[in-house]
């Protein structure tokens, strides 16, 4: 179905399928999938990063089960379903509160149930949040004579929101488990149940207690149930993508692959169909231009808190490996950040070892990449030095073979440092480096190694080959002394580039680079 660039109307943010076509905007057809997932199992659970179309998702099937077959004309739904039975549907949305208010939970359970109960009655005896929700889901059947639909969405941001608060998580994790609870002991009055989130929380009894919950956040089948194909780019808004190339004064080739270099490279499955993140993708042929959309619309600091909290290595990102079951399913009180940087969309599957079954995984594209290490950086360095830290600058410095001005940028960012050294200050001070040059887009190598030991950091552009060893509490001539003892430049001996050899000393007393030579 092409369509009319002058005609289109972009779903950024639409999150009511009723909304979305009744008030015309482009709808990316998923129905079919939706009626399969509908009408062969009962319990699901499922995953995705946020912004990816959960909410819409759950929206459509709200519409579904509510009988609205007007909805779905033109849709493959209209083809597929028959009977349009009209079901109660309880759709409770966990987005709208701040969970580090230590009621903001209660307070939003209740305002459902207030609302559900107005329309299904209540039981004075019903004084608990879950007694409640049983009582609503019983009358809803009893009224209506049909099994109810139970719609969850974002079931685990009050656990996301306080994930560095162990007291107050632990007592949100309770709430849940026992209003979670009622799902299972009251299976006979429920028809379907569908619960998203970002990630899956191993401490909540919805997925011990609920042993038939299908999770499809890793079925081949359902992968592409959110998010946008490229087949899809090229059936809906292929006069979108030729509007953007002329825009840009750029080929529709060249288009097409900044298109995918920026927001494609989301894999659930491995061998998976690469999925676009749906939100960018649809503002980048809204605005005509290639920009970081996503990241921007939410800052991961609990993701930011939980490298520091692990002491972890930076360019491990790019390099992690783990199986499906730590991948999907979490401790929240677990230390290691990458199960949840995976389900957050931070990081993507990038291959699969069939021998081990581990999935090996990275950035998905270069928003994600570019825009993560960015946030990263004040978080690192200090609050002064990346506050005045220009990157062009740097980027020149580098490229022109400046080594004395970049080094005194980055003697800037690592000056009292007291409050973000914590555990190995030697990983610390290879962290920052990895983020400048990694956000810089150079190629970095940290702790690379030779045949006869280590290299702290090497640095390539086209002209120019930096070879960095530091320091703690020795000296920069200690430093320069072991690259030319180690040979670390003898690889580059035929090279027609400038070697620059560099040897930096970080005190960690005076918690600063205290010297530097060249």
């Amino acid at each position: 179905m092409e369509i009319n660039n002058e005609d289109v109307k972009y779903p950024v943010g639409i999150q009511s399928f009723e909304s979305l076509l009744r008030d015309d905007y482009v709808y990316v057809d998923k129905t079919a999938l939706i009626y399969r997932l509908a009408n062969t199992g009962k319990y699901y659970f499922f995953s995705r990063p946020r912004r990816f179309g959960k909410s819409l998702l759950l929206s459509t099937l709200e519409a579904y089960f509510s009988g609205m077959k007007d909805l779905f004309k033109g849709l493959a739904m209209e083809t597929l379903e028959t009977k349009w039975t009209v079901y109660p549907v309880l759709h409770l949305d966990l987005n709208m509160e701040n969970y580090k208010d230590p009621e903001g939970l209660n307070r939003i359970l209740s305002y459902y149930l207030s609302r559900w109960e107005e329309i299904y009655g209540r039981n004075d005896t019903e004084t608990s949040l879950s007694l409640r929700f049983s009582g609503v889901i019983e009358r809803a059947y009893e009224k209506t004579g049909q099994q109810v639909v139970v719609l969850v969405d974002e079931y685990d941001k009050p656990l996301l929101q306080t994930i560095t608060d162990e007291q107050l998580q632990t007592k949100h994790r309770s709430t849940l488990k026992a209003f979670y609870s009622v799902l299972k002991t009251h299976d006979k009055y429920i028809k379907f149940a569908f619960i998203t989130g970002v990630t899956k929380f191993s401490k909540i009894s919805i997925f011990s207690d609920l042993n038939n919950l299908a999770d499809i956040s890793m079925d081949e089948k359902y992968q592409t149930i959110c998010g946008i194909t490229e087949a899809e780019i090229h059936e809906y808004f292929e006069e979108s993508l030729n509007e953007v190339a002329e825009h840009n004064e750029i080929s529709y080739e060249e288009t097409c692959a900044q298109l995918k270099l920026m927001y494609d490279g989301y894999h659930f499955v491995e061998d998976g169909t690469g999925m676009y993140n749906p939100f960018s993708l649809l503002l980048a042929l809204r605005t005509q231009k290639f920009g970081s959309y996503w990241f921007e619309t939410g800052t991961p600091s609990f993701l930011v808190e939980l490298l520091r909290k692990d002491d972890y290595s930076l360019p491990k990102l790019t390099e992690e490996e783990a199986t499906g079951d730590v991948l999907y399913s979490i401790d929240s009180l677990s230390l290691s950040p990458i199960p949840i940087m995976y389900q957050s969309g931070y990081l993507t599957i990038k291959g699969y070892d069939k021998e081990f079954g581990l999935y090996k995984l990275g950035f998905p594209n270069k928003e994600v990449e570019f825009g993560f290490i960015k946030y990263l950086i004040p978080f690192y360095a200090t609050r002064e030095g990346a506050s005045s830290f220009s990157i062009s600058k740097f980027v020149n410095d580098v490229r022109s073979g400046n080594a004395e001005d970049f080094m005194k940028c980055m003697s800037a960012l690592m000056s009292d440092t007291d409050y973000k050294i914590v555990g190995n200050s030697e990983l610390y001070f290879q962290n920052v480096f990895y983020l400048i040059m990694k956000m810089m887009g150079f190629y970095t190598t940290v702790e690379r190694p030779t045949s006869e030991s280590r290299i702290d950091m090497i640095i390539k552009t086209k002209d120019y080959i930096y070879i960095l060893e530091f320091k703690l509490d020795g000296s920069a001539e200690d430093a320069l002394r072991q690259i030319d003892e180690k040979g670390y430049a003898k690889p580059f001996a035929m090279d027609s580039r400038k070697l620059f050899k560099i040897g930096v000393n970080f005190d960690t007393k005076k918690r600063c680079i205290s010297d530097w030579r060249l």
